[in-house]
């Protein structure tokens, strides 16, 4: 008590300034631990899909699923970043595991090394971000401390950041781009100032000397009309070839490069066209570099072709244009989901921002409203730092409002000049000054009541830091967060299994199981043997079945095509051995009891309740709030049936401490993944009759419409 009294007391001591940097570095830090704890939830699918899934599978090979995206037909992903960021770590990684495993008999090659390793790359990439917003602030003179905490505290960071999607490579690139494009427009005003100023002193001079030293003065001034210029084109190129939506983001940061000091005597449009033409030149080798990357990969272009010079345009592939044709149609994107063109403005930017989000808006309103009013003079000078983030942040919130399919994520890149330009406004409030040009009653209310410093800061920085962590807790550790978990346990099952046996899994209302997780060795390619030097091919063991939110009785249908395909084969010439387990969210574990009775599959099929994992939440599958336990958690009201664990009696429903208190428990432990076996039952073998199977239990057998 003693040492945290003490700690509260300094902390309470320290100015405001270092406060907010010690909390940054703390959450800078927590963004680190998150990844190794690891993160268990499951964000959204692509987070694997896009990348992990296809260049863990492959380097490893392991048995993975590669997306349409990655067809070798029409790619619509680029495979050089993924392939420079995961492969070629993954090849030292590797080669340390081989001396850890040789060492200290130490596996470091698991499913926990898949799920981590990617993260943390991707993790040290988003520490970009924290150090240009710092650049930036330092350059323009900004307070830098608040914009941090801004910056590190937002769950954007902590959730999305640490995972492995191409908008967080998105966001660390427009990061990149946004710091030189304000520090060439910091130079270039600064320049264009002085030798302006030097013109007119040399003008006025009235002696030859004087004159002389003045004109070695303007010729020492530094160049700036091509600064970073090779640096920003191949940026470019690479978050387009990243994700083609970076051409939104990017447009408005380079066209802000490209009008640097027009409207004085020192830049005319001779310098723009000369800045256009050498942009497109130094873009050339970044370029070409990933469209070589890409061909190769997907075959079209191969080794002998190039040695024979047997080219044509037909062996280069250009996969942001296979993405641009794919979503400028509006039936293939509606495959994905068909959106409102308002989701991003009132649902998505709130979401990712909450206070902040809804300031910038309001702001942006506002500088509208002064511009139609022909209120000028109010408006920020367009070379300007403010101009400079209001226009990358609205011009591409505009062109994605346009596409029918949106989702947060896409607007993850704004998090940079949003928190930059509007950070401040957590301990300033909305407004320092009144905002409005006219007096009216009710405008003078809405300051003093809303607007003012005095009336929303000492609200919005707890509003901010509620809402980022009951984000950061909902996404990180309980939306879809049993998937983990079930590939671990699948990873055991498939290694401890006896041999020839076939392990079946079956999954209901969750996303996609990352297939690499379960750590199974590929059968679709060949492998060696470093000991006896000779390649060979893993027979397929594993099956898995996905199928999303198909409805139960369906599901309970395709269980039972399985298990009748299933003893087939075991009853065949191999005699193949099969597991079977049914994955699905455990709010669903009453449903499945019903399903099971209504497919009369009850007398043969035998339910078993293996485990599950808490938490995770399927937003297809909420709980009910009168839901049954998916598990025996109070032994003496709920009895077992065919599915075990579940509820067989109901209790009416009375206002007594005893039924609140089950009702709760069953609707905690409906935040859960339930993991079943499933078991056919058969016939007791006749005496004299020779049965593989010698530990069944004699039961109803199975019927021949099932097999």
């Amino acid at each position: 008590m003693r040492i945290t009294e003490h700690l509260s007391q300094l902390w309470e001591k320290t100015n405001p300034t270092a406060r907010h940097l010690n909390t940054y570095f703390f959450c800078a830090l927590l963004r680190l631990v998150l990844v190794f704890v690891p993160q268990l939830g499951y964000v959204h699918p692509d987070e694997f899909f896009q990348s992990v899934e296809v260049m863990t599978g492959d380097h490893f090979r392991l048995e993975h699923t590669r997306t349409w995206e990655f067809n070798n037909t029409m790619p619509v992903r680029s495979i050089t970043l993924p392939w420079a960021l995961l492969r070629v770590p993954w090849s030292f990684y590797e080669f340390a595991a081989l001396y850890a495993r040789s060492w200290w008999q130490v596996e470091l090659i698991n499913s926990y090394a898949y799920l981590v390793f990617p993260r943390l790359i991707y993790t040290l990439i988003s520490y970009s971000n924290d150090w240009c917003l710092y650049r930036i602030c330092r350059l323009y003179g900004l307070r830098h401390e608040i914009r941090l905490l801004a910056l590190g505290s937002s769950w954007v960071l902590l959730v999305f950041c640490t995972r492995t999607f191409s908008n967080t490579l998105e966001l660390a690139m427009c990061a990149w781009l946004l710091c030189l494009v304000a520090e060439c427009m910091l130079r270039t005003n600064t320049v264009v100032y002085k030798k302006e100023y030097l013109e007119e002193k040399y003008d006025k001079a009235a002696s030859i000397s004087e004159r002389v030293k003045i004109w070695k003065l303007k010729n020492a001034l530094p160049a700036h009309n091509l600064q970073h210029m090779f640096a920003m084109s191949s940026i470019c190129v690479a978050g387009v070839f990243n994700r083609p939506t970076f051409l939104l983001f990017g447009a408005p940061m380079v066209f802000f490069w490209l009008l640097r000091g027009m409207g004085t005597r020192s830049v005319s449009f001779r310098d723009f066209n000369l800045r256009i033409g050498l942009f497109c030149l130094c873009a050339l080798p970044a370029l070409v570099l990933f469209i070589f990357c890409d061909s190769l990969y997907y075959q079209h272009l191969t080794v002998g072709e190039l040695h024979m010079l047997h080219l044509g345009i037909e062996n280069f592939v250009f996969t942001p244009w296979n993405f641009i044709k794919y979503n400028l149609d509006s039936a293939q994107t509606a495959t994905h989901g068909v959106h409102p063109c308002y989701v991003h403005l009132l649902v998505n930017m709130p979401l990712l921002f909450n206070v902040l989000g809804l300031a910038a808006l309001v702001s942006f309103a506002q500088l509208l409203l002064r511009f139609f009013c022909a209120e000028y003079q109010l408006l920020p000078r367009f070379q300007s730092i403010v101009s400079l983030m209001s226009g990358a942040i609205f011009v591409p919130l505009f062109f994605l409002s346009l596409i029918n399919h949106q989702e947060p994520r896409f607007l993850i890149p704004l998090t940079f000049p949003l928190l930059l330009l509007h950070a401040p406004k957590l301990v300033t409030g909305f407004s320092a000054t009144y905002p409005f040009q006219t007096q009216h009653p009710l405008l003078r209310w809405l300051y003093e009541r809303v607007l003012s410093t005095k009336a929303s800061a000492p609200h919005l920085l707890r509003v901010w830091y509620v809402c980022n962590v009951l984000l950061t807790l909902f996404f990180g550790f309980i939306h879809q967060a049993g998937i983990f978990p079930l590939a671990q346990r699948m990873a055991h099952v498939v290694a401890t299994k006896p041999s020839a046996t076939h392990v079946h899994l079956l999954t209901s209302h969750t996303y996609n199981l990352p297939l690499h997780l379960v750590n199974v060795p590929s059968s679709r390619v060949l492998h060696f043997n470093p000991r006896t030097h000779q390649r060979f091919r893993h027979q397929r063991d594993f099956f898995l079945y996905e199928y999303g939110g198909l409805p139960l009785d369906t599901l309970m249908h395709k269980v039972k095509l399985i298990s009748g395909n299933c003893e087939l084969k075991r009853n065949g010439a191999n005699r193949l051995r099969y597991k079977m387990y049914l994955a699905l969210p455990a709010s669903l574990s009453g449903e499945l009891h019903e399903a099971l009775q209504r497919s009369n599959a009850s007398s043969y099929l035998h339910f078993e309740l293996l485990s599950v994992f808490y938490p995770h939440l399927s937003t297809e599958a909420f709980p009910q709030l009168q839901g049954r336990h998916p598990c025996d958690v109070d032994a003496p009201h709920w009895t077992h049936d065919d599915l075990r664990g579940t509820c067989a009696v109901e209790q009416p429903p009375t206002l007594s401490l005893s039924y609140l208190t089950r009702q709760f428990s069953s609707i905690v432990h409906q935040f859960g993944l339930a993991l079943y076996e499933i078991d056919v039952r058969r016939k007791q073998p006749r005496q004299g009759t020779h049965m593989l199977d010698l530990d069944t239990k004699p039961a109803t057998p199975l019927p021949e419409s099932a097999a």
